[in-house]
């Protein structure tokens, strides 16, 4: 009779393939399936749950195909049954053969999905906005030096950790039934994905020069204020006019702090 570690071993692979590996021996049938249907309904339904445009996209068998290559073939890092997700877009990404069945867009759509679901369950919390602060402040006639300047551009703007900027091949945000594009358009696709101080997930179609403006803001190490940051985007560049570019810059630092992707534009 073989050990118990052997039985488990016997019994994982199983559980992992069942159309390849045979259970322990000794273990009544009804109990095997008990365990099969357990593990995969589990998973599947995690998966499911996480990525519910992928999985409106594939047939019914196409995507239990999917989701039992990812059970054999992916040794998950975390034992978290929350971060499922997370370990299903890393076997999507980086140890996945894609078949025929797969869009084209699979592993942006799925990395879009994730992004918006992690930024849905993350711990942070954002802080109430100057704005508030400063009202407050003049209501009890005790204006506080750190208030926000009256423009963003001469301020150091702060983003927001809940504010990710991505860049996409495919239009990921409008992909879903009858919207599947066989091959990406001519130019990527630049969002912010963000949570604001209501807990909504919100996403933000930009362009190129907003998502450089983002990195830049990003990188600062608080030095420099948003109009040398839109100086340096501008020589960047090559602008005909700096002050367009100042002027564009000032208009999407006033729309980022009212969706809170800017947490504040704290006076220098």
């Amino acid at each position: 009779m073989p050990d118990l570690a052997e039985q488990q071993r016997e019994l994982t692979e199983h559980l992992r393939d069942p159309a390849a590996n045979k259970p322990p021996a000794g273990i009544e049938s009804r109990r095997i399936k008990i365990y099969n249907d357990l593990v995969y309904n589990n998973i599947e339904a995690f998966i499911k749950g996480g990525f519910p445009v992928t999985r409106s996209l594939y047939r019914d068998e196409d995507w239990h195909r999917l989701v039992r290559v990812f059970i054999r073939d992916y040794r998950c890092q975390s034992p978290y049954a929350l971060e499922v997700s997370q370990e299903f877009v890393q076997f999507v990404m980086h140890h996945y053969e894609p078949s025929p069945a797969d869009p084209p867009f699979l592993v942006e759509l799925v990395h879009y999905e994730w992004v918006e679901l992690a930024l849905d369950i993350a711990d942070e919390e954002l802080p109430e906005s100057t704005a508030a602060e400063s009202t407050a402040a003049v209501s009890t006639a005790a204006v506080s030096t750190a208030a926000a300047p009256e423009s963003p551009l001469d301020g150091v703007p702060v983003l927001s950790p809940l504010a990710w900027s991505l860049v996409y091949q495919y239009p990921v945000h409008t992909i879903g039934p009858g919207c599947e594009p066989d091959a990406p358009p001519p130019q990527p696709t630049y969002l912010v994905v963000y949570r604001n101080r209501d807990d909504a997930v919100q996403f933000m179609e930009t362009n190129a020069a907003t998502a450089r403006l983002l990195e830049l803001i990003r990188d600062n190490d608080g030095e420099l204020t948003a109009r040398d940051l839109l100086k340096q985007l501008a020589e960047e560049m090559n602008a005909d006019s700096v002050r367009s570019i100042i002027e564009f810059g000032e208009n999407m630092l006033n729309q980022f702090l009212q969706q809170d992707i800017l947490l504040d534009c704290i006076s220098h």
